[in-house]
């Protein structure tokens, strides 16, 4: 995993939920839109690394994912 991926995975940590603030937080912190961010975050989902490192976070996304795709 990259240090792209790890930093967007501390701020899923930070923000949990979507909202006004996140939207802010990922311009500011990566200068891109929450539409980049949530492609790259959606690939860290089936990153065999991403779910080692940081176990709690991809697992209570994949359920999100899972259960939006229902």
């Amino acid at each position: 995993m990259d240090d792209l991926g790890r930093q967007v995975l501390d701020l899923e940590r930070k923000y949990p939920k979507y909202g006004g603030t996140k939207d802010h937080a990922i311009r500011e912190r990566f200068g891109f839109s929450a539409t980049t961010y949530f492609q790259i975050l959606n690939r860290l989902l089936d990153d065999p690394e991403a779910a080692w490192m940081e176990p709690v976070i991809i697992n209570r996304l994949r359920r999100i994912r899972d259960r939006r795709e229902k």
